[in-house]
């Protein structure tokens, strides 16, 4: 309904543009929105207030001007003028009631739209490092991602969900390293495991497969693995200097490609990447996660892309050279120092990678591109924007969305979490245990950027207290409804608006209402990236239904009302079970 209103007031303005009431040159900016109090009608506008000065009226007198030249319309049933100059508009009873048959011609897309007029979208998400099993932390990236793709898809745009594998850096080889230490433990090798070494249940698993599969092939003694490295952390003393972790990682990195040479490493280091790989796939896809493509970081250097992007830095004059290593003048763009891109031993760093993968995706020709990102990688956003200003692209095409932090609370207390100690709850076990339906909807109900406390023992309630439940219950009393009028061999009709007249009531009248507002709902849930305005939505709506369901019987003797009533509930079935399934989450017809 509010762009049938904006359509009115545009034709309005054009009126008296025609008849020089208004000058040619106005920035029309229309917003309406919905009124709180019904006394002030449904919708109102501060067009007049807007043009004021532009028009040099006063904003009530423009306002008469603009009420007086709008075109009749079988949507509004009144329009009045308030205070300074708020155009107040009363939408008739009948286009109210016509949502439901709306709702039964529309089925599964009422809601959807076409405002996004095909525009290509890349929402990028997730992209954890393939160093473990995805833990809660990346379940809200994973349930914000998904549904904000879906809401884009649903508002009209043309949506590729990616998913950036980083397959490639010292973290994978930090993984590779920890592998095969394990596999040597696995072949009888006492081995000090370095402290920042990947340390979790799944390393060892990976080993005794690759133990499995090879035998002792891989095998090489301690000895000869761990002489002579840097120490690590703990291990000074003795007149030596106090350990170093990273150098001690580093130094056991080099000594792993020493011994086992190109093509035994590439066994350890695929073995971990891609068993850990098919899991993150597994995991998503099980969350109802699925991606269009799979984008691979060491793709990058095989196309050239990094090399491209190092070469068109160069030539604009953003890079220079400083004790061998290059470095990117991020400084000229507002970050707070310069970056390397090329390490002195010649190697790309992986801010490197980010300006090559950002700079492919503009040359496929996207519209937009969305980052979702964990709130702690706040920092890049202005160096990942300042490159792509540097190399003349569009930096407005690029949107990040920072996701804080889910922390998981069971009995009331915190749950660790670190991927190298292996102390974390993994997504599939937040799953397993309050189930997929209760994990999307808890992950997006508070915006983005707010932390997040997920709160295990709600979300496995039955009670009103937990929204999920209270939602599906909705819908599944409605079904029960249903069942009942099947099991009395009740035949129902889809009811005329004559028949739909008869719901008059307070408790039917502000269910249609919110009927009507489910499609701006969506409309402006994806042109914000604000999933929550969803789920509040749906929300709202069930409580509205249970308060009617409470109040008045549905299976009634009078066969018209029965009709219009069954008309409606069916209606609000219809639009719970779209807007859950905007957000992942089933609609059940038993509970």
């Amino acid at each position: 309904m509010k762009s049938q209103i904006q359509t009115l007031i545009t034709q309005s303005v054009n009126t008296l543009q025609q008849n020089d009431d208004l000058p040619q040159a106005i920035n029309l900016n229309i917003q309406i929105e919905r009124t709180r109090d019904k006394s002030h009608g449904d919708f109102a506008c501060n067009i007049a207030l807007m043009l004021s000065k532009q028009a040099k009226c006063k904003p009530r007198d423009l306002a008469e001007k603009i009420v007086a030249a709008l075109p009749a319309s079988e949507v509004v049933n009144k329009v009045e003028i308030a205070g300074p100059g708020f155009i107040n508009f009363f939408i008739n009873e009948g286009t109210t009631r016509a949502v439901i048959g709306k709702i039964f011609e529309s089925g599964e897309a009422f809601g959807h739209s076409t405002v996004g007029r095909g525009k290509r979208v890349q929402v990028e998400f997730v992209s954890a490092n393939p160093t473990g099993p995805l833990h809660v932390g990346h379940g809200r990236g994973a349930a914000y991602g998904a549904t904000v793709a879906d809401l884009l898809a649903a508002a009209g745009f043309e949506v590729h969900r990616e998913y950036y594998v980083n397959d490639a850096g010292r973290q994978m080889n930090i993984l590779a390293a920890s592998t095969w230490l394990r596999y040597l433990e696995s072949c009888g090798e006492t081995i000090t495991f370095p402290v920042n070494g990947y340390k979790g249940k799944y390393i060892f698993d990976i080993a005794a497969d690759l133990q499995q599969a090879h035998g002792d092939s891989l095998r090489h003694a301690a000895d000869a693995v761990m002489s002579d490295l840097h120490p690590d952390e703990g291990q000074g003393g003795d007149g030596q200097p106090d350990g170093d972790k990273e150098l001690h990682i580093d130094a056991l990195i080099e000594r792993t490609k020493s011994l086992l040479g190109d093509e035994g490493y590439k066994t350890v280091f695929d073995a971990a990447l891609n068993t850990i790989l098919k899991d993150i796939r597994e995991d998503l896809q099980e969350f109802g996660v699925v991606y269009e493509k799979w984008f691979s970081e060491n793709s990058l250097v095989d196309s050239g892309a990094i090399d491209r992007a190092i070469g068109r830095l160069k030539l604009s004059g953003h890079l220079y050279q400083e004790k061998g290593a290059w470095w990117f003048r991020s400084t000229d763009f507002g970050d707070e120092k310069d970056r390397v891109v090329i390490r002195e031993n010649g190697q790309a760093t992986y801010f490197a990678s980010d300006i090559a993968y950002h700079m492919d995706k503009l040359e496929r020709g996207f519209d937009q591109v969305i980052d979702v990102w964990g709130a702690d990688h706040h920092g890049y956003v202005p160096r990942v924007k300042a490159a792509l200003q540097a190399l003349g692209d569009d930096v407005d095409k690029l949107d990040v969305l920072l996701v804080q932090f889910a922390i998981l609370y069971r009995g009331g207390e915190k749950a660790q979490m670190s991927t190298r100690s292996g102390e974390f709850v993994t997504l599939r076990q937040l799953r397993e245990e309050v189930g997929n339906d209760a994990a999307r909807f808890f992950y997006v109900l508070r915006k983005c950027e707010q932390h997040m406390d997920f709160d295990l023992d709600l979300a496995k309630s039955q009670s009103s207290d937990n929204p999920v439940y209270y939602i599906q219950y909705a819908h599944a009393r409605v079904c029960s409804v249903l069942r009942q009028l099947d099991e009395k061999g009740i035949s129902w009709e889809q009811p005329d608006d004559a028949v739909l007249a008869l719901l008059d009531n307070e408790h039917e009248q502000a269910l249609m209402t919110r009927l009507t507002r489910f499609p701006e709902v969506v409309e402006s849930a994806a042109l914000s990236h604000e999933p929550h305005q969803v789920a509040y939505y749906l929300r709202d709506l069930a409580n509205d239904f249970h308060t009617y369901y409470n109040a008045h019987h549905f299976i009634v003797d009078d066969v018209a009302l029965r009709n219009a009533r069954v008309a409606l509930i069916k209606a609000i079935r219809q639009v719970i079970s779209n807007g859950l399934s905007l957000l992942g989450v089933s609609s059940p017809e038993k509970m």
